[in-house]
C-alpha cells in the first residue's frame, strides 16, 4: 500500500512535465536578452532554452547559455551565435526547430543622430530575418516582438506572415512594460497592493500611442483630473525617465525583461490549456486600425481572443483620438515595408 501511495505521489509531481516547452530568446546576450533569458530559464515549464545572438556580441551567446545552464531548473540552455552578414534562415535550424515561443528583444537601440526611420529600416530588417527563420523551422510558435519600433515592426512581420501563408495571429507585439509601469505607478499613488492592481493600456507602444485607461483600473481608484493627466504623461515617458537616470549609459533593460517574461509566461499558460489574459499589440478589429493593443486572451493556439476597447471617460476619448492619429502612420510604415519584401 505504501509503495502504491508513493508511486501515485510521484505521478502527481511529474505530470506537469507533460506540458513542457522550448523557448528561444533572439538577442539573448543583450541588455534585455540576458535577464529575459534568465527569467524564462527559471520557469519550470521551460525544458529547453535557446539563447541566440550575433557573433561579436559584447557577451557571447555561448557564455550566457553556460552561465544559465548552472541554474538548478529543468531548462537545458544552449547558445547559438550567427554571422550577421548571412541570412538567419540559413543558420538557425537547430536553434528554432521545436520552439513553442520565440521572444525577440534583438535589434539596435536608437543612437544620437538616428531618426526613427533609420531605426525602423535597420530593426525591421532584423525582425524580418528572424521571422523568416521562425516561419521555416517553427511556424506554429508564438513570435513575441520586443524589437522597436513595435508599432511598425509588428504590422510588417504580420503582413509577411500572411504573404508566406502563415497565421498572423502568431505575431504578438510586447507592450506589457506599459502595463507593468502603470500598475506600479498607480499602486504607489493610491497606496494599494501592486499585486492586485490592473490598469488596461491600449493603443500602441510609443509616446502618445501608449494609452492607459486609468478609469478602468482594478481595484477602482479615485484620482483627481490633474493627477490623471500627469500620470498618463509619466507612463508615456517612463522610458526616458530610466535613460536619464542611467545618465545615457543604458535604457529600460531590466524592467523590459521582467515585462517580456510576464508576457512569455502568459503565452506558455495559454499553450498549456489554461486561459491567460495580457495586453498586447496584435492584428485586430476592435478599432478602425488594423493593429491595436488591448487585452488579449492566450490559449492553445496563441492569441485566441482580442478583447475590445473598455469604457472611456471624455479625457480618455480625446487621448484615444490622438493615439490613433499617431498610430495610423506608424502602422502604414510597417505595411509598406512588408509590401516591398519578397516571398519566403
Amino acid at each position: 500500500f505504501g509503495s502504491r501511495k508513493q508511486t501515485h505521489h510521484l505521478i502527481l509531481t511529474l505530470s506537469p512535465s507533460a506540458m513542457s516547452f522550448k523557448v528561444c530568446v533572439c538577442g539573448g546576450a543583450g541588455g534585455i536578452g540576458q535577464p529575459l533569458s534568465m527569467l524564462m530559464a527559471m520557469d519550470p515549464r521551460v525544458k529547453e532554452l535557446s539563447v541566440q545572438d550575433v557573433q561579436g556580441a559584447m557577451v557571447p551567446a555561448a557564455g550566457v547559455a553556460a552561465d544559465l545552464s548552472h541554474l538548478n531548473t529543468p531548462a537545458k540552455v544552449v547558445g547559438y551565435a550567427i554571422d550577421p552578414k548571412l541570412p538567419p534562415v540559413d543558420q538557425l535550424a537547430e536553434c528554432l526547430t521545436g520552439c513553442h515561443l520565440v521572444l525577440v528583444p534583438a535589434g539596435v537601440p536608437r543612437k544620437p543622430g538616428m531618426t526613427r526611420d533609420d531605426l525602423f529600416s535597420i530593426n525591421a530588417g532584423i525582425a524580418a530575418g528572424i521571422a523568416k527563420a521562425v516561419a521555416k523551422y517553427c511556424p506554429n510558435a508564438v513570435l513575441a516582438l520586443i524589437v522597436n519600433p513595435v508599432n511598425s515592426v509588428v504590422p510588417a512581420v504580420s503582413e509577411l506572415y500572411k504573404k508566406w501563408g502563415l497565421n498572423p495571429k502568431k505575431v504578438v507585439g510586447v507592450t506589457t512594460l506599459d502595463v507593468v509601469r502603470a500598475n506600479k505607478f498607480v499602486s504607489e499613488l493610491a497606496k494599494v497592493d501592486v499585486s492586485k492592481v490592473d490598469v488596461p493600456v491600449i493603443g500602441g507602444h510609443a509616446g502618445v500611442t501608449i494609452m492607459p485607461v486609468l478609469s478602468q483600473t482594478t481595484p477602482p481608484v479615485k484620482l483627481a483630473a490633474d493627477v490623471i493627466e500627469s500620470l498618463d504623461k509619466r507612463i508615456q515617458d517612463a522610458g526616458t525617465e530610466v535613460v536619464n537616470a542611467k545618465n545615457g549609459k543604458g535604457s529600460a533593460t531590466l524592467s523590459m525583461a521582467f515585462a517580456g517574461a510576464r508576457l512569455g509566461k502568459a503565452v506558455l499558460t495559454g499553450l498549456s490549456g489554461e486561459r491567460a489574459v495580457e495586453c498586447a499589440y496584435v492584428e485586430s478589429s476592435v478599432s478602425e486600425l488594423p493593429f491595436f493593443a488591448s487585452k488579449v486572451v492566450f490559449g492553445k493556439d496563441g492569441v485566441e481572443e482580442v478583447q475590445g476597447i473598455p469604457q472611456l471617460t471624455e479625457y480618455e476619448k480625446k487621448r484615444l483620438a490622438e493615439a490613433m492619429d499617431q498610430l495610423k502612420g506608424e502602422i502604414d510604415k510597417g505595411l509598406e515595408y512588408a509590401r516591398t519584401q519578397s516571398k519566403l
